[in-house]
Formats: C-alpha cells, sequence, structure tokens
C-alpha cells in the first residue's frame, strides 16, 4: 500500500492510496471463508459447498468489503496521523478513474480533503471593545407602557355607538340564511360597508354584501358558520340587525388590576405601579441591549478570527450529503448564511475550550424549562407547575434536533457572557426610538 498527498493550497489536499492485491488478500480470503461455513445452498450441506461456488456467488461482494476495510483503516490512520483540523468528510476526487472490480487488480483510490487552521487570536480588555447600548428609561416610554398594560387587562363593555376599534353583536339575515349573536370587529370591515357599522347602535339595522364587507374568505366562512367552499352558494347581500355595541374599556387603576398585572400584593398605589413600570421596562431594554451585544460581538470577532474556509470543497460537500433534497442554485442561496455560521461555531468553541466552559444536563434542563415556560406563555399559560415544566422539558430533550437546538443555545449564551466579561464595554446612553433605528 502507498499514500501520497499532494496539497493543492493552503487547506485543501488531494490524497491518492493505492492498494495492492496483497493488502486485502486476507481480509477477501477470510469473508469467502465466513460465507462458505455459514452457506446453506441446495445439494450441499451446510458448509460443505465448493469453494468455487463461493466465489461464484460471493466474490465480487468479498472483493469490494475487503478493499473498502483496507481503503477505509488507510485513509483513517493518514486523517489521525496528519493533525489537522479536517471538515466535512473525504469526497472522491473528479479525477478518479472508474474501478475494474477484479480480483487480484491493483486498486488507486483518489480523495479531495480540506481542513482549517487553527484559532490563535487573544480575548483582552485593552484590545478588544465593544459597544454596549444602555437605552434610557423615559417617562414619555413610562406613560406608554403603563396605558398598554392597562388596555391589556381591560375588558368589553357596553357600548352606545360604535367606534373605529369597537365591536357590534348582530345578527346576519337573507331569504337563505340566518346566523345569530356574530361578533364583528369595526376595524375588520373594508371598503364603504364600513361607514354602516361606524357609529351603529343597538337597534339599528341596515344591508350590506358581505363578499365586499368581509374580504377574507376563511374568516367571512367561519363569521358565517359554512365551510368555506359553500360561500359559492350564498346570496352576499345580508340584513343586519345590530343587537348590542360592545366598546373595550381600560382596567382601572386599582388594587384588583395591580394585583392582575404585577402579582398579589406586590404594588399598592400609583407610585408603586410606576416603580413597577420602571423596572419592566429597565429589564426590558437590557434584554433588546443585550440581544444587540451578542449579534455586535460576534460581527466583531467574526471580523478579528479572519478564519479562511474551503468554499468551494464545502460547497461540494454540502451537495454531497444533501444529495437529492437541493440543488446547486439552492446551496448558492443559502451559502453565504452557513459560512457564517460555520465562523462562529468555530469561535465558539474556541472561546469554550479557551476559558474552559462546560455545557451541563442541568443546564440543558434548565433552558428546556425556559422554552417550554415561554411556549406555556405564547398560549396565555403563565402559572404552569414546575412539575408539567420539568416533563415537557424532558420530552423536549427527547428530540434529537430540539436537544441540539438547544444546547447550542446554551453554548452561545455562555460565550457571549464569556466574552462580556473579557472584553471592554464602551457604554452608550441611547434612547428606545434610536436603539431600534440601529442596523
Amino acid at each position: 500500500m502507498n499514500i501520497l498527498d499532494t496539497r493543492i493550497d493552503a487547506l485543501n489536499l488531494k490524497v491518492e492510496i493505492s492498494i495492492t492485491a496483497e493488502d486485502y488478500q486476507k481480509a477477501e480470503n477470510d469473508f469467502l471463508r465466513k460465507q462458505k461455513n455459514r452457506a446453506e445452498l441446495k445439494g450441499f450441506r451446510k458448509g460443505m459447498a465448493p469453494m468455487s461456488l463461493i466465489q461464484r456467488l460471493y466474490g465480487e461482494q468479498a472483493l469490494v468489503e475487503a478493499v473498502n476495510h483496507v481503503l477505509s483503516d488507510a485513509l483513517g490512520k493518514y486523517i489521525d496521523g496528519s493533525k489537522l483540523n479536517f471538515i466535512g468528510e473525504p469526497l472522491q476526487s473528479e479525477d478518479q478513474a472508474e474501478i475494474e472490480w477484479k480480483s487480484g487488480n491493483d486498486f488507486v483510490f483518489k480523495f479531495d480533503l480540506a481542513h482549517t487552521e487553527p484559532l490563535t487570536f487573544n480575548i483582552s480588555k485593552d484590545e478588544d471593545k465593544v459597544v454596549y447600548y444602555n437605552i434610557t428609561v423615559t417617562d414619555e416610554a413610562k406613560e406608554e407602557m403603563k396605558k398598554n398594560m392597562l388596555r391589556q387587562f381591560g375588558d368589553l363593555q357596553e357600548g352606545e355607538a360604535a367606534g373605529e376599534e369597537d365591536f357590534l353583536v348582530v345578527d346576519f339575515e337573507n331569504e337563505g340564511k340566518t346566523v345569530n349573536d356574530v361578533y364583528v370587529a369595526v376595524r375588520s370591515v373594508a371598503g364603504e360597508s364600513k361607514s354602516k357599522f361606524l357609529g351603529a347602535k343597538a337597534g339599528d339595522k341596515f344591508e350590506i354584501n358581505v363578499n365586499e364587507a368581509f374580504e377574507n374568505e376563511s374568516d367571512r366562512a367561519a363569521m358565517l358558520k359554512v365551510k368555506k367552499e359553500e360561500l359559492a352558494d350564498l346570496n352576499p347581500v345580508f340584513n343586519v340587525t345590530v343587537l348590542n355595541v360592545k366598546t373595550f374599556v381600560d382596567a382601572q387603576e386599582n388594587q384588583e388590576t395591580y394585583d392582575k398585572m404585577c402579582g398579589a400584593d406586590k404594588v399598592h398605589n400609583s407610585e408603586e405601579f410606576d416603580g413597577f413600570v420602571a423596572a419592566r421596562l429597565a429589564e426590558n431594554y437590557r434584554q433588546e441591549a443585550d440581544y444587540r451585544f451578542s449579534k455586535d460581538v460576534k460581527d466583531y470577532f467574526l471580523k478579528k478570527a479572519d478564519i479562511s474556509l474551503p468554499e468551494a470543497f464545502l460547497k461540494r460537500w454540502l451537495l454531497h450529503i444533501n444529495e437529492g433534497k437541493f440543488t446547486p442554485e439552492q446551496i448558492d442561496a443559502e451559502f453565504g448564511q452557513f459560512l457564517v455560521d460555520y465562523r462562529w461555531q468555530m469561535i465558539r468553541d474556541y472561546v469554550m475550550g479557551k476559558y474552559e466552559l462546560k455545557t451541563t444536563q442541568k443546564d440543558m434542563e434548565d433552558a428546556a424549562k425556559g422554552f417550554v415556560a415561554y411556549q406555556y406563555a405564547m398560549y396565555g399559560l403563565g402559572n404552569v407547575p414546575d412539575e408539567m415544566l420539568t416533563e415537557a422539558a424532558q420530552n423536549v430533550l427527547k428530540d434529537e434536533r430540539q436537544s441540539r437546538q438547544i444546547y447550542e443555545s446554551v453554548e452561545d449564551q455562555k460565550v457571549i457572557s464569556a466574552l462580556k466579561e473579557n472584553v471592554s464595554l464602551n457604554t452608550e446612553e441611547i434612547s428606545v426610538e434610536k436603539f431600534r433605528e440601529l442596523k
């Protein structure tokens, strides 16, 4: 056996492995002997079939497996002994000659391999400076948040004349269809039909074309309590009778409202409510600032590390491992973001090693519980018992894809925290309006 490697450039190699019959003959014969001992062929007792028949039946399979075993072992030893950080997997060279699988032949296999250079950049407060935005909490922002919170905990009450943000409870009726007690949001009514709903009071009656007033077919079908495909058979002209007007009224500042919004017995008056709102805003702004910092510090170290990648090889590798799933054009369209993610993964691994950071099972469980709690909150469930969160988190971690995503998220958080501690933060005071204008 002979292995010849040729460097193509700083990151790409071509490896040529020559295998002689002597290299694979023992493995080939061992395979054939095993097949002979196992074989139960008609006319022969088990294990007694002649080797010539075994050779005819299993010879090519024995040859391929024996050669591939020798090849795989040789390639693995070469990769391990090279001490290079290879990426992807070896790809068959484009100038690989067609293989004639015949016992006794010598074989030559050619592979393209690619690697990256080790990362060696320093991280220090003296050298590395990244902006951290401190978003100021203004009186205007506090007032806006108070209004939003009071509106969030408000409710529908009886109203007089319907305004833009109000609801009407109506009956729809024509000669072929009657639908009672339908809630109509005035803001959802389209075109000139809206003018008939604006200002309407209990007892008012008018005629509309539902196709013109409610343009979304799915919403219209739900409102009229029919299947979407049945809409075409309906006469769209309906008589509308207004039963009553519902207007949305903000919650009042009182103890009941404070308890609902802030937690039982935590806020007792307007001054304490102002403090609660200011603290909530400050925490929201801190999270926004941290998210922005994570983006900026990633961009900073991606530029500083200046990682070269064998891009042509990576495109071939991505196409190979996703054969039949993506076209070359689709790979090209996503390749830029792939390179960013790949480079950041290298930096993340480097920082994890540099600061001896570890991701524990508890880290994973805590992150999974946080993910599950967020999912519940999206459905309005904010006080889920801990045992339910724990059980749901365990189920999440059993899913390989979700578990991998959580693992990467935990590592990201650890790395960003480590970088935040070891670089200089150039703190800038900024209004939330200016902050959100940043690119």
